[in-house]
């Protein structure tokens, strides 16, 4: 399905709101800014982000962090989304849909090994889903695999997938990280050892710092711009645009500092790219714990926050209202902002009715900009009906996924959602973190994705329905992808359509 880009204002210079969750930074440790006369090719490049994995097992550990590291440089799929959001060839060359939907044979690459020296073949194909299904997966993602009967190699180079009924969802999902091709003697320190068939090799972790990759000479595929990558890791948005105009930086990714970024754009060393992503903004609220435990007071929320003003105030005015867990890239989008009109009477009204008219409740609030600037003013809002919320911080990754994510300890919380078509995900299972009921969607979904195109569509449109009308949580917007950069980098993603940021696909004029 082509991705649609959301019609947005021309990003102005007092265009403070181009920040995303995932502030992802390029610096240049000795290859990059700079005055580049005469000078030789650059042969490196260094990206900075704001959120450092607790470990390296997307297998067991969730967080956007890993896969945006791994993915695409060390790990990589049979598909892969590019930028237009069309699944495109990988390590699978080619591949066929039987006529019943239910079997895809994959037609594999030659020659691919993992960055241990072992070759990748069909073998390995089995082994990475049937992994995903068993019990050494624990990520929430592994139920995207629940949908495969069996993998039968036909050769080293074509496996089929047998699907135990069709599926328009499947194929996609193996593009995220589910679909990550892994060696079977790489897997036993998955949360030190990154080991895949990417265009790099992961040489060394400094944890709290730095993430380095070499180019592999013997990858199978486009050699990297550069030969070696670094990801470095700050804790505040600020000092990487500092970095960035001192020349230590090459790329802002997903921009945390944007009061800055007229100052970017009004000199000619630097480039600004605006493009879209499909993260949602999340103000989620636990079904399973009082008081979000009442649809009543879950629609009072929904109806006493004025998105349009979160918006403007926070960012800007950038990133674009939904009023549903789904961007505008999604096929299945639709304009819900009529659901919730902001109508703080309403509110009053139905937290009358829940009996709670002054409510006082726990806001836990991850260590992120974006979560500090938003946070405050929904406070505010929410204060305006009769919500007394007291903000608890919590250091993240490590304390909200504890916390949050895992212990599901929280009444109301906000996390940038990064997964590419996550609605199911969030929604589709009452043991994740919001606690959904979905005991109406779940048959509504699982007609949908065995359907032909238009009933998946418009299957997946009643589910989403369904999940706004109960107020499962509030979309507050969808984050624009902002990118700041030295002016001399090329090929830089403009879009965020996956967690992965590709750094092999960057480099210098």
């Amino acid at each position: 399905m082509p991705l649609r880009i959301p019609a947005r204002k021309t990003l102005t210079l007092t265009a403070v709101a181009l920040s995303a969750a995932l502030a992802l930074t390029g610096c240049n440790a000795g290859g990059g800014s700079g005055d580049t006369t005469g000078a030789a090719p650059k042969d490196s490049l260094v990206v900075a982000l704001t959120g450092e994995p607790v470990n390296l097992d997307f297998t067991t550990t969730a967080g956007a962090a890993i896969p945006q590291a791994l993915m695409s440089n060390v790990y990589e799929g049979l598909v892969q989304v590019d930028q237009t959001g069309a699944i495109t060839p990988l390590l699978a060359k080619s591949w066929e849909l039987s006529k019943d939907r239910k079997n895809y044979t994959f037609t594999l690459v030659e020659g691919a090994k993992f960055s241990n020296g072992e070759a990748f073949d069909a073998d390995d194909v089995k082994f990475s889903i049937e992994r995903v299904k068993s019990d050494k997966w624990l990520s929430g993602m592994k139920s995207k695999m629940d949908i495969v009967d069996k993998v039968t190699v036909k050769s080293p180079t074509e496996v089929t997938v047998a699907l135990k009924q069709p599926s328009n969802a499947w194929l996609f999902n193996m593009t995220t990280l589910v679909g990550a091709m892994f060696d079977p003697s790489g897997v036993d320190d998955l949360a030190n050892k990154a080991i895949g068939t990417g265009p790099y090799a992961l040489t060394e972790w400094k944890r709290g710092e730095s993430i380095n990759f070499d180019a592999r000479a013997d990858y199978w595929g486009t050699a990297p711009k550069t030969k070696k990558a670094t990801l470095k890791y700050f804790s505040d948005a600020v000092a990487t645009t500092n970095a960035l105009k001192s020349g230590d930086v090459d790329v802002v990714f997903n921009m945390q500092a944007p009061e800055l970024v007229d100052s970017f754009k009004a000199d000619t060393k630097f480039q600004v790219l605006d493009g879209t992503s499909n993260g949602e903004i999340m103000l989620s609220m636990n079904n399973k714990a009082k008081p979000f435990d009442d649809v009543r007071v879950r629609q009072a929320v929904m109806y006493a926050i004025d998105r349009k003003a979160v918006v403007d105030s926070a960012w800007n005015g950038y990133g674009t209202l939904v009023g549903g867990p789904v961007p505008p890239t999604d096929p299945y989008y639709e304009d819900l902002n009529g659901v919730y009109p902001f109508d703080p009477a309403k509110a009053k009204a139905l937290l009358k009715d829940a009996g709670v008219e002054n409510l006082d409740i726990t806001f836990t609030v991850p260590t992120r900009p974006y979560a500090a600037a938003i946070s405050e003013i929904v406070v505010s809002q929410l204060k305006d009906v009769g919500i007394n919320a007291k903000i608890e911080t919590a250091e993240f990754p490590a304390v909200w996924l504890d916390k949050v994510f895992t212990k599901h300890d929280y009444q109301m919380s906000i996390v940038l959602a990064v997964e590419a078509r996550d609605v199911l995900t969030m929604f589709n299972n009452p043991d994740y973190y919001i606690g959904f009921d979905n005991s109406k969607i779940a048959p509504i979904a699982a007609a949908a994705d065995k359907a032909d195109e238009a009933g998946f569509v418009s299957g997946m449109k009643k589910v989403v329905r369904e999940i706004v009308d109960q107020a499962g949580s509030d979309t507050l917007f969808i984050f624009p992808n902002i990118v700041v950069a030295n002016a001399d980098v090329t090929g830089i993603p403009a879009n965020s359509v996956t967690e992965a940021l590709n750094l092999s696909v960057m480099g210098w004029k």
